[in-house]
């Protein structure tokens, strides 16, 4: 039998308490974990508990008459969850008057909606909800959707916005990252044989690559380009080149805009356009309406990173619904992907040829790469016979 941490529960010989750091927040942050959750030796919520001094961990189910949640309950203007929903605030309006305590339900997904459901008093508090910054690096555990991230990921994310110092709240995921890496350098050096399952169910593509597969016909690629100055001279980014494709199609889309601000220094040769090219761009709202134009009411935006979408909505286009391909890669390939043209190259498909300028118009050829590849996984109806190496 194997000796555990009794701090973190794991292994003593995959601890992970030495890089746990400890992180102050102005937040008292409460994490209620299902039952369930607490035996998953692979559960950031504790992780994340371990990390922040000002939190609590409550585990259970039903939580009626208990003092502590009830006590949180009648003070609503002060307590929000941490929870999706139709109701949930986001970031954004959250951070305008941030709570004073947070309360964090940890659980799978089906768990963690039977918590909030037996619980009466979780309803009457606002709900805070938000989208990732980024895929999650979860990778030894499957999420439910591509918006879904870890309790500990979600957390950092969260109390980063709420607090605006997101850099100090990362520093909790190098815990998280060990882990993680940890494990799945386990499962590939491992000899003997697996855990016994009494039941297995027949072998499917992950969701995520199901989800590109069957929404293929209504995909729109989408790439942007921005004026970017330096952080520390408080200009925003803008919109500056903006190039998409419809692959069920073939259908393309690019526009040049012009600089609304001076343009910074280095824009050009990150963009790989000449001055003059941007400077010779179309206005930024007859570029924005041929691509509302170009959209049709069913399509489903593709993106590597949310950064294209951020810059459409700063400038008021109505985004709609997207996926993330970076996750999706991830999931594939069962590590991180990296950047674009990275991704696409080590999912092996046939790459594509650049149709637009610049910088953009290589990254979306990539990202089309990547997406034909992904949904091609996606179709299979066997596991994908492991790549061998020529020695």
């Amino acid at each position: 039998m194997r000796t555990l941490c009794l701090r973190c529960l794991r292994p003593q010989d995959t601890c992970y308490c030495a890089r746990v750091p400890r992180v102050d927040s102005r937040t008292h942050v409460v994490f209620l974990q299902h039952p369930r959750e607490r035996r998953v030796a692979i559960g950031t919520a504790r992780m994340a508990h371990l990390s922040l001094p000002n939190s609590e961990l409550h585990v259970g189910v039903d939580f009626t008459g208990h003092a502590r949640l009830a006590e949180l309950a009648a003070r609503p203007e002060r307590v929000a969850v941490l929870f999706p929903g139709e109701e949930a605030l986001p970031l954004e309006e959250a951070r305008k008057n941030p709570p004073e305590t947070l309360i964090v339900v940890d659980g799978t997904w089906p768990l963690a909606r039977k918590l909030v459901k037996t619980n009466p008093a979780l309803a009457g508090l606002p709900r805070i909800g938000f989208v990732p910054r980024r895929p999650s690096n979860y990778r030894i555990r499957s999420e439910p959707a591509e918006h879904c991230v870890s309790t500990i990921e979600a957390v950092v994310e969260v109390l980063g916005a709420l607090e605006g110092d997101q850099s100090r709240f990362d520093a909790l995921l190098g815990a998280f990252e060990y882990m993680v890496d940890t494990q799945l350098d386990r499962q590939s050096t491992r000899t003997g044989p697996g855990r016994k399952r009494i039941f297995k169910a027949p072998w499917r593509p992950p969701l995520e690559l199901r989800a590109i597969a069957e929404d293929f016909e209504r995909l729109v690629l989408l790439y942007a380009e921005a004026n970017a100055h330096p952080l520390g001279e408080g200009v925003p980014s803008e919109l500056v080149h903006l190039v998409a494709e419809r692959p069920s199609t073939g259908e393309h889309f690019e526009a040049l805009l012009a600089p609304r601000q001076p343009l910074a220094h280095s824009t050009a040769l990150h963009v790989e356009l000449s001055e003059e090219e941007l400077r010779a761009g179309e206005p930024l709202e007859a570029g924005l309406a041929r691509f509302q134009a170009f959209l049709r009411p069913e399509d489903k935006l593709a993106v590597w990173t949310t950064f294209a979408l951020e810059l459409l909505r700063r400038d008021g286009f109505p985004v709609p619904e997207a996926v993330n391909v970076r996750l999706a890669c991830a999931r594939a390939l069962k590590q991180k992907a990296g950047g674009v043209e990275q991704g696409a190259e080590l999912l092996g498909g046939p790459l594509e040829r650049p149709w637009a300028r610049g910088r953009a118009g290589r990254r979306l050829a990539a990202l089309s790469s990547a997406v034909r590849e992904l949904a091609e996984r996606g179709r299979a109806t066997a596991p994908p016979v492991p790549r061998t190496v020529a020695g």
